[in-house]
């Protein structure tokens, strides 16, 4: 009985989940003047510049967005934790901070800055790597910080430097691979956000995927449709990827 409930279970969330994603698929393949089904949506992904342009531009800035998150927030907790735990506290508070203000203020905040960052860098979406850094922080904030406290990393890294590493070697070859579930999390999130990320970008006159897709919207809808089934699909084959990629490291580092 317990088990029949569970399959049930599993069948009606499946159905919740999927459903939506069959109709999305069915609307972006049928010609809204003919009803016939075409590939002309699917088609128009690589085909359209101004798509294809926007697919590239956010991909780009998720990747560099992953590595700016890594970079900056990784380091930065492990030498608080290990160095100035009583600083935690305040990092935590400024990590989250960006969690309780709405990314219109953010955006307001950031136009005069942005005008430096456009004379000495460039007006280029890319330089939307520097706020969807910070936008990501409180996520990112709280799966690095799992992970950080499930092992103790004080005694592996005294025991680290008590054999000659240094702290670079500390960090990148004691205490990340130990974090590494969290470091992935972290990245799949912050992929997540730029990817659906709309309203910065689009008040900054920025072509990201979003913003095409909501422009494309009124004018082809089954193209846009096609393009916002094959972000959830990206997403979801990076999640499975990344949970494949975490399985298949080798355990003989771990603790």
């Amino acid at each position: 009985m317990g088990r029949t409930v569970r399959y049930l279970l599993l069948l009606a969330f499946a159905a919740f989940f999927l459903l939506p994603l069959v109709a999305l698929l069915d609307f972006s393949i049928t010609d809204p003047r003919t009803g016939e089904r075409t590939g002309t949506a699917w088609a128009s992904l690589v085909e359209d510049p101004t798509l294809t342009e926007a697919i590239r531009t956010s991909l780009t800035l998720a990747v560099l967005t992953v590595v700016g998150m890594v970079v900056l927030l990784v380091p930065t907790m492990v030498w608080v934790r290990l160095r100035i735990p009583r600083a935690t506290r305040l990092v935590e508070f400024l990590c989250l901070l960006p969690l309780t203000i709405p990314a219109l203020v953010i955006v307001v905040g950031l136009s005069n800055v942005y005008a430096w960052v456009d004379y000495l860098v460039g007006d280029s979406p890319l330089t939307l790597t520097f706020i969807y850094v910070v936008l990501v922080l409180p996520y990112a904030y709280r799966s690095v910080d799992v992970a950080l406290s499930a092992i103790d990393s004080t005694t592996l890294s005294e025991a680290a430097r008590s054999l000659g590493a240094g702290w670079t070697t500390v960090i990148i070859r004691v205490i990340v691979p130990n974090i590494w579930p969290g470091v992935l999390g972290a990245a799949f999130i912050s992929i997540a956000l730029v990817l659906g990320e709309y309203t910065v970008a689009s008040l900054l006159n920025f072509d990201t995927l979003p913003v095409v897709l909501v422009l494309l919207q009124k004018s082809d809808a089954p193209a846009s449709m096609a393009a916002a089934l094959a972000s959830i699909l990206f997403a979801a084959l990076l999640l499975v990827g990344l949970s494949l990629l975490d399985r298949r490291r080798p355990t003989s580092g771990r603790t």
